[in-house]
């Protein structure tokens, strides 16, 4: 045994040369330096360079294992391999490993690697001439044989990786038997201020862009398809930050076939560009929004400036400002061959509101506020020369016109300028009541408060200028199952705006405790409803009476009813309803139910959707979904998945099958992943349509 500094040297035969400073070591040799754990036959330790020079030697340097013929330390904490083997998994024969011609590897901070090969087991998969490995950063390599109908057997395999310290790339090699051969390559660049850009892009010859598993008929797919998108948060200062969302598609359809998970959640991908300066008492923004894609309709703000003065007491006073004034150029673009004429102004809009909150009587709170919006608009529509057919259902508002079309286009008028007058006050109280002997560990419950809050909300608008229908809808008031906003600015369809006086009543009821030195809200529920004076979009005298019932009784439960029915007056029936529970430590349920009638803009619907994951043990896990449609009958999706923990991969076999209005399409799908240092955790995913996002 030898000791020398912060090393520690072991050996069957030493022999110093004192010329040299050179140890040689013969015969289960083991050099412990620091944290790192060199082990080979035979090498070479020099006492003033420190450093090392081994045959068929191998280093441990937790998560991480190499091994080669030849190691020679070139630094403090770094080293050369030739002939070299790189895995993070510990044990003899690792089911995987990085083999490479030279493996340069500098402690705690990153290895590099020249002509490398990839295996799982004695399989090789992946070739590099040159890999960059971050011991900070996780690498993970996917391969995923899966199977969907519209695709038929396919492989998907990714391989996530640094390219710099601030640089990471993920590349992607996908083969589909009835599409083809698809590659990809993504990016994040993280740069100055916490600045961040991510790439993305994807490519396919499509063998066969006509095949849909929808029973929405397609055309003019081309085959060459692709995808190439930008999203980029740049932070110039600490109060100036850009934001850039770019997405250029070859069809309308490559997201729907090829990433299923990302059109689910954003089927029409936004092109816009925008620069905000922030401020305590202000936010100034321009932004650029464009048709990038003329399969999707697109607003273009080319450009548009907005001043946003947030809320704020005027010199110190009880009275509260806030204001938005915008000047924008707009043009609402339709897709191509469409049949719907383009149309577009210039718009000038600005909006300022006087607030008085107060309380009276220690107890009430009364918020009155007056308001004034004036907008300019470059041109309307001239409805001398248009026939408009109000629509026959009373629950669709009457004054928004279709678009026009080129078959019969809407001529159009000059300019205008629009007033808008706005009132309205908000009011509310709280009354409570405690109940300390109320105690129950099962429910959670430790002490008792119940507090009622009603409130009410008064809003009048008063609109002067040109007939509501004449002008050009760009910031248009879409449909929705949820309430609208009374008051301004959060009603934000500023060309949809008419006349309207609304009075909103309702009552807030919550049931707290306390649980962990802190109140939290067992139970609550939101009662409200709106009596219409006078409402454009909504013409019943009274709305729908809406109750939003949350309740969370312990930590690990949690159920919740959002619901509107027309207890008053004519209108729709709507119950949303989510429970979740995790009963024991390894298994979690989840079961929903959506129910809808009576909605002129959407489907009467019932669909339930049930879902579970129970983690059997360490290794094990399994999981299932399933939606079905009681209105049409449908089980519209099922999903089942079984997960299994290899140490250093992580596998998953799923299968989904979904019946798109009538056409039903399989998908199969087994996962690897390789899990980059084992101690990290991972993502499950068995979907073969989102795989990869």
């Amino acid at each position: 045994a030898i000791h020398i500094g912060n090393t520690d040297i072991y050996a069957d035969y030493a022999q110093y040369n004192p010329s040299t400073h050179d140890v040689e070591l013969r015969g289960h040799v083991r050099i412990y330096r620091d944290t790192s754990l060199y082990i080979a036959d035979s090498g070479i330790y020099n006492t003033e360079t420190k450093r090392i020079r081994a045959v068929t030697a191998r280093t441990e340097s937790q998560p991480y294992f190499l091994s080669g013929k030849q190691v020679t330390s070139i630094s403090d904490n770094a080293y050369l391999i030739k002939d070299g083997n790189f895995t993070t998994d510990d044990s003899p024969k690792p089911d995987f490993h990085l083999h490479a011609r030279t493996i340069r590897v500098y402690e705690n901070d990153r290895v590099i690697f020249q002509y490398v090969t990839a295996y799982v087991g004695k399989v090789p998969i992946f070739w590099w001439p040159y890999l960059y490995q971050s011991l900070n950063e996780a690498f993970s390599f996917t391969v995923s044989p899966a199977y969907l109908s519209s695709w038929g057997p396919s492989l998907l395999t990714q391989v996530t990786f640094p390219i710099t310290a601030h640089i990471r790339g993920r590349l992607r090699l996908d083969y589909r038997q009835r599409r083809g051969v698809a590659v990809g390559f993504d990016s994040t660049i993280d740069y100055f201020n916490d600045s961040q850009a991510r790439i993305k892009t994807y490519y396919l010859q499509d063998q066969n862009p006509l095949l849909n598993e929808t029973a929405i008929p397609r055309k003019d797919v081309p085959t060459g398809r692709y995808r190439l998108s930008l999203a980029d948060t740049t932070n110039f200062t600490d109060d100036i930050y850009g934001i850039t969302n770019l997405t250029k598609l070859s069809d309308p359809y490559v997201m729907q076939d090829f990433f299923q998970g990302e059109f689910r959640i954003d089927p029409v991908p936004d092109n816009v560009l925008a620069v905000a300066k922030t401020d305590p008492f202000y936010t100034l923004t321009a932004i650029e929004r464009f048709q990038a894609n003329e399969f999707f309709t697109t607003t273009e703000r080319s450009p548009e400036v907005v001043l946003d003065i947030k809320r704020h007491g005027l010199f110190g006073g009880p009275i509260f400002y806030e204001g938005e004034t915008g000047l924008a150029n707009l043009r609402l673009q339709f897709p191509q061959d469409s049949g719907f004429e383009n149309y577009g102004t210039y718009r000038f809009d600005t909006f300022h509101q006087l607030t008085y909150p107060n309380t009276y009587f220690g107890w009430l709170s009364i918020v009155p506020r007056v308001g004034y919006r004036g907008t300019y608009y470059g041109k309307t529509w001239d409805l001398g020369s248009t026939m408009f057919i109000p629509p026959s259902n009373p629950l669709e508002p009457n004054f928004i016109l279709p678009p026009p079309t080129l078959a019969n286009p809407v001529k159009f008028d000059g300019d205008t300028f629009r007033s808008v007058f706005d009132t309205g006050a908000e009011a509310s109280f709280k009354i409570s009541r405690k109940w300390e002997d109320v105690q129950s560990r099962a429910v959670g419950l430790d002490g008792l408060m119940h507090v009622i809050q009603p409130f009410t909300n008064f809003s009048y608008v008063k609109e002067d200028g040109p007939n509501p229908t004449a002008v050009l809808g760009f910031d248009r008031f879409q449909p929705s199952t949820q309430p609208r906003a009374i008051d301004f600015p959060q009603f934000t369809s500023i060309d949809s705006i008419a006349d309207w006086t609304v009075w909103r009543v309702g009552v807030r009821n919550r049931l707290e405790t306390r649980r962990d030195d802190a109140t939290i809200t067992w139970l609550e529920l939101d009662s409200f409803v709106d009596v219409n004076f006078e409402n454009p979009y909504e013409p019943t005298d009274y709305s729908n009476l809406v109750n939003n019932l949350r309740f969370t009784p312990l930590p690990w439960m949690s159920f919740q009813i959002n619901s509107q029915v027309p207890a008053f007056d004519k209108g729709f029936t709507e119950v949303d309803t989510i429970a979740n529970v995790q009963p024991i430590a390894n298994l979690q349920l989840t079961v929903a139910h959506r129910y809808l009638n009576g909605n002129p803009f959407f489907d009467n619907s019932s669909l339930f959707v049930v879902g579970g994951y129970y983690r059997i043990d360490d290794n094990w896990a399994v999981g299932v979904q399933e939606q079905y449609e009681g209105a049409t009958g449908v089980l519209e999706q099922q999903r089942y998945s079984i997960y299994r923990d290899l140490s250093s991969w992580v596998a998953s076999f799923g299968g989904v099958i979904r019946d798109n209005s009538g056409s039903k399409e399989y998908g199969v799908i087994f996962t690897i992943t390789l899990k980059a240092f084992p101690k990290f955790g991972f993502d499950l995913n068995f979907d073969p349509s989102s795989e990869g996002e």
